[in-house]
C-alpha cells in the first residue's frame, strides 16, 4: 500500500470529539444490559467499610467500565482509559478514570470476590435464555476443571509465591497466582466460564475445586442441563474424594485422570491383552510423555472402587488407554504405557475415552484469557486481582454470546482476539440527525455482514 497524499508535520491532529474508537461496544454492552448485568451488580455486590469511601462509590457503572475496556482489548488498568476517547463519552454515560478505577479495585476483598462470582454465574445463565451462547445444553453439556499459574514478576505482589508449572514439557517452580476455572461447554458450542478462583501460586490445584464444580453444576441446570447428562471432567489433579462425591451427590457423571498407585496398578495388570479393544482418534493428539502426535491406541476397563475405606468411597469404571513406548525397540517384547481414568460414564468404551480426552478444550478459554485480560495480574493487591479475573470471566462470556448473535459458525467458536478485531475495534463517526443518534462506519468494512447480523440480533429480536 502507498502514500497518495505528501504529509506534513501537523497533518495528524487529536482533535476528534465525534470518532468512536470501539462502536461494537454499543450492541454488546446492549446485549449485557438485556442480560441484567447492572441489575446483577446492583443486587450482589454492595461495599460497606471500604478503606477509601469515594473510591468505591458507584460500583456498578465501575464495574461496567471495566468490562468494557476488557472487552475493548485492556489487559492492564491504565489500558482502560480506552474507553474515554474521542465520543466513547457521548456514547456511554458514566465512563471512568483508569486511575478511578484502579482505585476502586483496591477496595475489594475476598467478601466482594464472592459477590462478584455470583454476578458471573447469574450472568451466564440470563445470556443463555436470550442467546444461543449453550445451545444444546439439553442435550448433554461437559463441564471441565484446571488451573493454570499466571506469571508474576513483583515480589511485593500479594499471594505470589513459587508454583509448579510446565514449560516445553518440564515441571519447574515459578513465582506466579493461580487461577482455578470451571467451564460449560456443550457439542455444539464453545465453552464459557461457571466460576473462576484466584489463589496464591503454591495452591494446590484441587484447592477449592469441589465447590466451584458444585456451583458450575448448579449454574449449568439453571441454564437448562439435565443432571444425567452432565460430565464433569479433569485431570488427575482433581481425582479427590471431595470432588468426585460432589459430581455424584448432584446425581452427574465424572470422568477424571486417575493418578498411578499399586491399587490402581494391581487393577491395570488385571486385564488380559485380549481386552483392550482399538480406538481411532478423529484427530491426532499430543502424547504427554513424549510430546509426539497419536492417532491410535487400546482401551479396556475394569470395575474400580476408588477411596476404599474413606466416606467417599465411590465405585465406577477404570479405563486404561495403552500406547506402545515409543522407545520400545524390540517389536516381540513391546512395552506398553498406561493412562486411567477414573469414570461413570455409561458410553462404550471407545467413546468414553474420546469423550474424556477433550478435556483439552479448557485450554483454548486459557489461551484466549492470556491473550487478552489475563496477560498481567494488574494489581499489588490480591483482592483486586481476584475481580480482575473474574471480570475477564464476565467479559469472556459475553463476547462468546455475542459471537453467536452473528449466526455466522465461525464465530461462535472464534478466539477472543478475533471476536474483540472483528465485531468490538470498529471505528465510527457519531452524528446526530434530528437529535437521533447514528453511527457512520467504514465503508468495504471487511466485517460488515457479522456486525450488521449482530446489530438487529441485539436491538430488534
Amino acid at each position: 500500500m502507498q502514500g497518495s497524499h505528501t504529509w506534513r508535520g501537523d497533518s495528524a491532529v487529536f482533535d476528534e470529539d465525534n470518532l468512536v474508537s470501539h462502536a461494537g461496544l454499543v450492541p454488546l454492552l446492549a446485549l449485557a444490559e438485556q442480560a441484567g448485568l447492572s441489575r446483577l451488580l446492583d443486587e450482589h455486590v454492595r461495599f460497606v467499610d471500604e478503606r477509601v469511601p469515594s473510591g468505591a462509590a458507584n460500583p456498578t457503572p465501575k464495574l461496567t467500565s471495566i468490562i468494557a475496556g476488557m472487552a475493548a482489548g485492556a489487559d492492564s488498568i491504565d489500558d482502560l482509559d480506552v474507553v474515554r476517547a474521542g465520543g466513547m463519552k457521548e456514547v456511554f454515560g458514566e465512563v471512568y478514570a483508569s486511575a478511578t478505577l484502579g482505585i476502586f479495585l483496591r477496595q475489594f476483598t475476598h467478601g466482594h470476590t464472592r459477590q462478584l462470582s455470583a454476578v458471573l454465574r447469574r450472568h451466564l445463565i440470563a445470556l443463555a435464555e436470550r442467546t444461543p451462547v449453550l445451545h444444546g445444553i439439553r442435550e448433554r453439556a461437559f463441564i471441565d476443571i484446571d488451573s493454570l499459574l499466571r506469571p508474576v514478576y513483583g515480589r511485593a505482589k500479594q499471594g505470589a509465591s513459587f508454583g509448579h508449572t510446565k514449560l516445553a514439557g518440564k515441571n519447574i517452580l515459578r513465582r506466579g497466582l493461580s487461577p482455578l476455572a470451571v467451564t460449560i461447554s456443550t457439542a455444539t458450542a464453545a465453552p464459557v466460564l461457571a466460576g473462576v478462583r484466584l489463589r496464591a501460586g503454591r495452591a494446590g490445584s484441587a484447592k477449592g475445586a469441589a465447590s466451584m464444580v458444585t456451583e458450575a453444576i448448579n449454574t449449568a441446570k439453571a441454564a437448562g442441563a439435565q443432571a444425567q447428562h452432565l460430565l464433569v471432567r479433569g485431570d488427575s489433579a482433581y481425582c479427590a474424594g471431595t470432588i468426585v462425591a460432589a459430581v455424584v451427590k448432584a446425581d452427574a457423571r465424572f470422568s477424571f485422570a486417575i493418578a498411578r498407585n499399586p491399587a490402581v496398578d494391581a487393577a491395570i495388570s488385571s486385564i488380559g491383552d485380549e481386552q483392550y479393544t482399538p480406538v481411532h482418534y478423529p484427530g491426532a493428539v499430543l502424547d504427554p510423555d513424549t510430546g509426539q502426535l497419536v492417532s491410535d491406541a487400546a482401551v479396556a476397563e475394569v470395575p474400580y472402587t476408588a477411596f476404599a475405606g474413606t466416606c467417599h468411597e465411590t465405585t465406577g469404571r477404570l479405563v486404561v488407554r495403552r500406547i506402545l513406548d515409543a522407545n520400545t525397540q524390540d517389536p516381540l517384547f513391546p512395552v506398553w504405557r498406561y493412562h486411567p481414568f477414573f469414570t461413570n460414564n455409561p458410553e462404550p468404551i471407545t467413546h468414553a475415552d474420546i469423550t474424556h480426552r477433550r478435556h483439552a478444550i479448557c485450554e483454548t478459554v486459557w489461551s484466549d484469557l492470556i491473550d487478552g485480560p489475563w496477560a498481567h495480574q494488574p494489581s499489588g493487591w490480591f483482592p483486586a486481582n481476584a475481580a480482575w479475573n473474574i471480570l475477564a470471566a464476565i467479559c469472556h462470556n459475553l463476547l462468546r454470546a455475542a459471537g453467536t448473535l452473528t449466526r455466522i459458525p465461525r464465530y461462535t467458536v472464534a478466539r477472543g482476539a478475533t471476536l474483540r478485531t472483528h465485531l468490538i475495534n470498529i471505528p465510527a463517526r457519531l452524528a446526530r440527525p434530528q437529535r437521533r443518534p447514528v453511527l457512520h462506519l467504514p465503508a468495504h468494512w471487511p466485517r460488515a455482514d457479522a456486525w450488521l447480523a449482530l446489530w438487529p440480533a441485539v436491538f430488534i429480536t
